[in-house]
């Protein structure tokens, strides 16, 4: 299992407007701490019940919530085992990741970091069924109807995180959890329709004009590319979900070796076995597929919808929906009744975060922008989502386009993408919605009034006396002419 680190926290709604509006607390973050988050324990809220795993840096607890008893995993990370800047900023980096990707049913959700002189917690969700790899390795290989619906599950993953502008770069068995324990406790009565991802630790934003070439990865699953120090991009994450399915279909490495070089040696050559047992018993439409997936050329490896789409997994009755029609697309067809004031509260809103928070958004505005004039056209977000393999049609680019254009010059600018990706997510922090309703708040009385709504919405160009009109009347529902901290979360919630 891999670190996950987060800085969300539940939200809380304020007191009732009646009332006299609590003095604001000043966080209490420790000296020192790595992630700057608030001081808090973990012991206050939750009891531990077993040590389930644990790793060069970190230990894993089994913890249940004293409040509800629900189960939850809880990796405490030994700070000092950190030792250089560069595994501080790894984690950092991996506490962006996850909260970039979060929301997403194929990834582990986060559901609270502590930090305390000793150690960062993370808590996440429990997942009973354990390891895939414990699963490959206790079975050997699997039916091809069974291998589909792993393949799939992997799959829906990567198509997501390509999209969100993420590589994972250390996809293997071991970074995939079952959801739901197996019935029996036997493999092959596992479920294996929902695995969810772990370890972000080695991830990274893709740059399509600045191509990696970091050295990561583990053994059998790292793409040639990759150990040939070459400019190397997200198809390298198509190679080793390749590897994988090889192991599924036959219960073997396709690239073996008695250590690493030996290992590097064979990945290099790119010869995988396709003659031996049991590939004569293995249909055609899997064994090209595979063949594919573990192409030398990356530029010759399908995308991860395209994997998705493959006729095998349709002979095999794997449901093949694309994730980023699901999460997407779906979530935009509404984008269109957000009102002028929503809109407003979340350009206000993007502006109070910190820029390293928005660094996925960056990654992914910047892939879109392909010829880097800081504005996405139509034409350009149309290729961009073909390439990653959707099969968007020009009404639904039209519909986007319309949606989130809210200057009306027929284009998305950077600030257009990122409020817009912000209502799809729908992700928000307590800080920064407090931060975002004090800057309407500028009385500081605990309330929005009409004058205070009406001079930020005229400072930027968003609204006439009939707009303010009929904001305060969807927002205000209590009829007194005020939006609450309740209110306003609601909206920007909703």
């Amino acid at each position: 299992m891999g670190m996950f680190l987060s800085t969300a926290k539940n939200p809380q709604v304020p007191a009732e407007k009646t009332e006299v509006p609590a003095e604001k607390t000043k966080k209490i973050i420790r000296k020192g701490s790595l992630l700057g988050i608030e001081e808090k324990s973990l012991e206050s809220d939750y009891k531990k019940v077993k040590e389930i795993g644990s790793g060069r840096f970190a230990t894993t607890y089994l913890y249940k919530h004293k409040s509800t008893g629900k189960k939850y995993a809880c990796k405490s990370i030994v700070k000092r085992l950190l030792a250089t800047e560069s595994e501080k900023a790894d984690l950092r980096r991996e506490v962006r990741i996850m909260e970039h990707l979060r929301g997403q049913k194929n990834v582990v959700e986060l559901v609270d970091t502590y930090e305390d002189a000793q150690h960062v917690h993370l808590v996440m969700e429990y997942c009973a069924g354990g390891e895939l790899y414990d699963k490959m390795e206790s079975k050997g290989s699997f039916s091809e109807k069974v291998a589909a619906q792993i393949i799939s599950s992997i799959m829906k993953v990567v198509c997501y995180l390509h999209f969100m502008g993420i590589m994972h770069r250390d996809l293997k068995p071991e970074n995939f959890l079952l959801a739901k324990k197996a019935l029996l406790g036997a493999p092959c009565c596992a479920d294996y329709t929902l695995l969810k991802a772990i370890d972000f630790g080695l991830s990274a934003y893709i740059d399509e004009g600045k191509p990696n070439q970091e050295k990561v990865g583990t053994a059998f699953y790292v793409a040639p590319e990759v150990l040939r120090r070459q400019s190397y991009g997200k198809e390298v994450d198509i190679w080793s979900a390749g590897v994988i399915l090889y192991m599924l279909l036959t219960g073997a490495p396709p690239f073996y070796g008695d250590n690493e070089t030996q290992i590097f040696e064979k990945v290099l050559k790119a010869e995988p076995d396709f003659d031996s047992y049991p590939w004569p018993l293995i249909s055609k439409n899997a064994q090209h597929l595979v063949k594919r997936m573990l192409s030398v050329r990356p530029n010759d490896r399908p995308t991860a919808a395209a994997v998705l789409n493959d006729q095998w997994l349709k002979e095999n009755g794997v449901a093949t929906e694309n994730p980023i029609e699901d999460t997407f697309l779906g979530k935009l067809r509404h984008f269109r009744a957000m009102s002028k004031f929503k809109k407003l509260a979340l350009t206000v809103m993007m502006e109070s975060i910190p820029p390293e928070e928005l660094e996925g958004l960056r990654a992914m505005f910047r892939n879109f922008d392909t010829d880097g004039n800081k504005v996405i056209s139509r034409d350009e977000l149309k290729k961009s989502l073909l390439k990653l393999g959707s099969n968007i049609k020009q009404e639904d680019i039209d519909m986007i386009v319309q949606n989130a254009d809210t200057d009306r010059d027929g284009t998305i600018s950077y600030n257009e993408f990122i409020t817009t990706m912000m209502h799809v997510r729908r992700e928000h922090k307590e800080e920064h919605l407090r931060e975002a309703f004090d800057r309407f708040d500028t009385d500081g009385n605990g309330t929005i009034s009409k004058e205070e709504l009406k001079s930020a919405l005229e400072k930027n160009k968003m609204g006439d006396e009939a707009t303010i009109n009929d904001i305060i009347q969807e927002f205000g529902a209590d009829n007194d002419d005020q939006i609450s901290y309740k209110e306003f979360c609601d909206m920007i919630r909703g």
